[in-house]
């Protein structure tokens, strides 16, 4: 389930340069999320009753989280290529699984700090330092992300808690995105941001909701060191970013670190 979800993911920001190139990134992240509340409250069609107040409010914070991980993740992939963006972001889950897990998980989340050194290779400066900021941006928002998910997972049965948080992150990329998109929305791009918003993030995000029911916060974080390596693919594919050969080793020693986190990490 996690790893279908970052395929997902990660296509889904692909598709989305030609919206951000319309719209812009906040733009582009309102119409993903707000089409995303949208789809969520009708087929979930969440109830009072299935929330104490603390579970509305992990709820809401979620929102506010995937909110700034969308938002801030989109400008930096408008900046730096898709596999940079996202081994940078990767620096979140990376810091769940350092503090959360013990001894050789401890080995496989450095396996993958080596990989995503080798990814990004600051040495060359060739990273947009702007870019990187909004990535490590998104880094923390990640890290929240995925404690919170796994709190509202616990807390509200199904999908329900999504059909909250989704709604609060599509209000506040609305925030940001300010009135100003309105005017240069298409049917065109409302039909593009309907099917964006199902490719990412309703059905991957659902799938991690899912994920976390299984695991603990600190194999999950692990586990997703794949997704830079993804990323790194996508790009090649959908966008022509062709990744050098310290990127390649890179890649492998995260992929290394996500098959290694699979070996345990159930939760008890």
């Amino acid at each position: 389930m996690a790893l279908s979800a970052m395929l997902c993911v990660q296509l889904g920001l692909a598709a989305s340069v030609a919206l951000i190139d319309q719209v812009g990134v906040a733009g582009a992240a309102w119409l993903r999320l707000a089409w995303a509340g949208l789809l969520l409250v009708a087929i979930v069609r969440p109830r009072p009753a299935q929330f104490t107040g603390r579970a509305f409010r992990s709820a809401a914070a979620l929102g506010v989280a995937t909110a700034g991980m969308t938002i801030l993740f989109m400008a930096a992939a408008s900046r730096i290529p898709l596999g940079t963006a996202s081994a940078l972001e990767f620096l979140g889950p990376l810091g769940i699984a350092v503090t959360r897990t013990r001894g050789v998980g401890r080995l496989w989340a450095l396996v993958g700090g080596v990989g995503i050194v080798l990814l990004t290779q600051p040495w060359s400066g060739d990273v947009d330092p702007v870019g990187a900021g909004f990535a490590l941006g998104a880094a923390v928002c990640w890290a929240a992300y995925i404690l919170l998910t796994q709190k509202v997972g616990d807390e509200v049965a199904g999908l329900a808690g999504l059909s909250i948080s989704m709604p609060v992150a599509g209000l506040v990329t609305t925030l940001v995105a300010g009135p100003d998109v309105v005017a240069c929305l298409t049917p065109q791009l409302l039909l593009l941001g309907l099917g964006l918003a199902v490719l990412a993030p309703v059905v991957p995000y659902a799938l991690e909701l899912l994920a976390l029911r299984r695991l603990d916060a600190g194999a999950f974080g692990t586990l997703l060191s794949v997704e830079p390596a993804v990323a790194a693919l996508i790009g090649l594919v959908a966008l022509r970013q062709i990744p050098n050969p310290l990127a390649v080793l890179g890649i492998g020693f995260v992929v290394a670190a996500g098959i290694g986190a699979q070996r345990g990490g159930a939760r008890t």
